[in-house]
């Protein structure tokens, strides 16, 4: 049975954080979030939630918590319990650690300190019988890979007038956030003896011909198109693999794209407008032929500047003495999944998103605590 933790979002945060939930389809040697589910089920259930774990693949779950009225214009929190590897970090990454007023730990800014904060904000709004509407807690697998976690939960058919995603903003109001497209182009050529320019197609020019039509795409397009809160369209090169020998034209060479699209823009545009750069050398180079695939896309978060979401944590901020600021991530979360599914969303949380991933990940201990009293009061005032 899980000890009595007391409602402090630091301690919880340190807690989940010394569970390693490294995400098995990342890591090969990954244990997944199962423990770190039952570890922060049980806490859930000692704070008075009613608590559901959602299977969702073998060793992998969702901790789904409600607590409230039920069924009163219920609120999402969500956060993500998997991490990313740890090679070449520079601390324990399953030890954590406070110093200098900031807690060291991998997840501790992405994103178990957010986590804590919408647990710890329901649990207490709970304790003081504020809450006048349903709270629904749902810590999720696999948000670092294919987010099964989450599309699992909305499968499930919840019913929701809001969520926030408790991803790391720096305490800014963040309605919106980019997509992406992972794009892979296998650019075709024909293997012939190193000698016989006459009989072979090297694949890899063809495939830099590509790459230089891509880079012209960006500077001469993407450049122009921009958002108020996200800043431009963009692509990089990610992997380039061709070739078998010294002495032998390339007979394939594979090209990976990553395309951060806007709102407004989709994975299927992204990949027919690298479609058309290939038609366009197919009718000016000799043997170039290449076959694209779309290989994941994910929406880009765009959440109405009026909507009450906003209007709820910014108020919620204010009375925090915490000043509103509207941002926009360059990252991608599950707030676009929940937009999908007709639930308004945003993120809101603690911590810094250029330290997710990192060689050295921390969080401040200050944004966790103040992260909690801003979501506390949005519990509170929700359905008011």
């Amino acid at each position: 049975m899980t000890s009595p933790l007391p409602l402090d979002p630091v301690a919880l945060t340190a807690a989940l954080v010394a569970i390693d939930s490294r995400n098995p389809s990342l890591v090969p040697d990954g244990p997944g979030e199962r423990a770190c589910a039952t570890y922060l089920a049980g806490v859930l259930e000692t704070w008075g939630f009613a608590v559901w774990q959602q299977e969702v693949a073998p060793g992998r779950a969702n901790v789904i918590a409600r607590i409230g009225p039920a069924g009163c214009s219920p609120l999402v929190l969500n956060g993500h319990l998997d991490v990313v590897g740890t090679d070449g970090m520079t601390h324990a990454p399953f030890t954590p650690e406070v110093r200098d007023g900031s807690l060291y730990g991998r997840g501790a800014t992405d994103m178990k300190g957010g986590i804590a904060a919408m647990c710890v904000a329901a649990a207490r709004a709970a304790a003081r019988g504020a809450l006048a509407s349903e709270i629904i807690v749902a810590a999720v697998c696999d948000e670092e890979y294919e987010s099964i976690g989450t599309r699992a939960f909305l499968a499930h058919g919840v019913q929701a007038t809001g969520a926030i995603i408790t991803e790391p903003t720096r305490l800014a109001v963040t309605p919106a956030h980019k997509g992406f497209a992972w794009i892979e182009a296998v650019v075709h050529g024909r293997a012939a003896h190193g000698s016989r320019y006459d009989v072979g197609i090297d694949a890899n020019r063809n495939a830099a011909m590509l790459v230089a039509a891509l880079d012209h795409f960006e500077t001469d397009v993407l450049t122009t198109r921009v958002h108020p809160l996200l800043g431009r369209a963009s692509l990089h090169v990610s992997s380039i693999a061709g070739g078998t020998g010294w002495s032998t034209y390339a007979e394939r060479c594979v090209v990976r794209i990553e395309r951060r699209t806007l709102p407004g823009e989709t994975g299927a545009q992204a990949l027919a407008e690298v479609q058309a750069l290939c038609d366009r050398l197919s009718a000016t180079r000799r043997g170039f032929c290449a076959e694209l695939a779309l290989v994941c896309a994910q929406p880009p978060l765009d959440l109405s500047a009026d909507a009450p979401l906003i209007a709820a944590v910014s108020r919620a901020c204010a009375s925090q003495s915490l000043e509103p600021r509207i941002a926009g991530l360059s990252c991608w979360t599950d707030a676009a999944l929940f937009a999908e599914a007709g639930i308004p969303a945003l993120c809101f949380g603690p911590g810094d998103i250029a330290r997710a991933h990192s060689a050295t990940e921390w969080v401040e201990l200050e944004q966790i605590t103040r992260a909690t009293d801003v979501l506390e009061a949005v519990c509170e005032g929700w359905g008011r």
